[in-house]
């Protein structure tokens, strides 16, 4: 669930060394009855807006256990890769795959509710819904589960309740989500994703209308889905997040793939200057093996003038 107090499962990750803290059993998603196995392949993707070409040829595996960021400026292609990989974005070229206990699939060849039950994806662009309550949305999260005429289960109602407590929504499950604030519809969503109890886990930027408390907490809580065994592919803008929570970076520039590995092979002055136009400093941090990545506009040094300033 969402830290109410205590360590932080990030810091955990990162392998601080406040060893004071372990993460509480309790706080994580609930274990699957057996071990997921499940990943997902895209294979030399080439993707389109119309008749232009965005993506080229670009590869991508979401390992089980392993949160892969997907990073770059504006327009870079990383979006619509992660939506093709989920079925929301044609494939003019290349292949989804999925495997898992079942063996090896094309994504194309599986029902929308078998996907559905291996892959969630939290987009950025959703319907908003109207006239329900936040259980009544989450719920939705069960549908790819359930029979066509089937009523909802116990073990459906028990799954809506974790997604609700883990996205500490269980204290407003039936206001009308009419009532909610941005930041608060977006973890409606991301509730709705986790209800889906899938395998592999597609978030598109979903720190997005969050404030710094939700933001740190979606982010801990990607990473206690992936130390269970979840694949999990997620669109970051904000560098630092990236650099906290990702075990493998891919980083896209116009369409294609300018680097791919670890955040400290990838999150370096010279690869992210490169790609984003403006000088950036990327320090690794051997303490807590986290990059800090540090932009430098014109008026960087504005702080250590003024701190200058105070000490003249």
């Amino acid at each position: 669930m969402f830290d109410k107090g205590g360590g932080s499962p990030l810091q955990h990750r990162l392998g601080s060394p406040n060893v004071n803290n372990p993460i509480e059993e309790s706080a994580l998603p609930a274990a699957s009855p057996a071990p997921r196995a499940d990943e997902l392949h895209g294979d030399a993707l080439a993707l389109s807006y119309g008749r232009t070409r965005v993506v080229h040829e670009v590869s991508l595996h979401l390992r089980p256990g392993v949160v892969t960021a997907l990073i770059g400026p504006n327009g870079s292609g990383k979006s619509t890769a992660l939506r093709a990989l989920a079925r929301l974005h044609r494939v003019d070229e290349g292949i989804v795959r999925v495997s898992g206990a079942r063996g090896e699939r094309d994504a194309a060849s599986l029902s929308a509710k078998e996907f559905a039950r291996t892959v969630a994806m939290l987009s950025q662009s959703r319907p908003h819904p109207s006239g329900l309550e936040v259980r009544d949305v989450v719920a939705y999260g069960r549908h790819p589960h359930r029979g066509r005429f089937a009523g909802m289960t116990d073990a459906d109602r028990s799954v809506i309740a974790h997604a609700l407590e883990l996205t500490d929504l269980d204290g407003m499950a039936h206001r009308p989500v009419d009532e909610l604030s941005g930041g608060e519809l977006q973890r409606v969503w991301l509730a709705t994703a986790l209800a889906q109890d899938t395998g592999i886990l597609l978030l598109d930027e979903p720190t997005n209308h969050l404030d710094l408390r939700y933001q740190v907490e979606t982010l801990d809580l990607v990473c206690d889905l992936a130390d269970r065994g979840t694949a999990v592919g997620v669109v970051l803008h904000d560098l630092s997040h990236a650099a906290s929570v990702a075990d493998e970076v891919v980083l896209m520039h116009r369409g294609r793939v300018h680097a791919a590995g670890s955040p400290a092979a990838v999150l370096t002055s010279e690869h992210l200057t490169e790609v984003y136009g403006l000088p950036i400093d990327a320090d690794l941090d051997t303490r807590t093996g986290r990059v800090q990545v540090t932009p430098r506009g014109r008026h960087h040094d504005r702080a250590r003038r003024a701190l200058s300033a105070l000490s003249a």
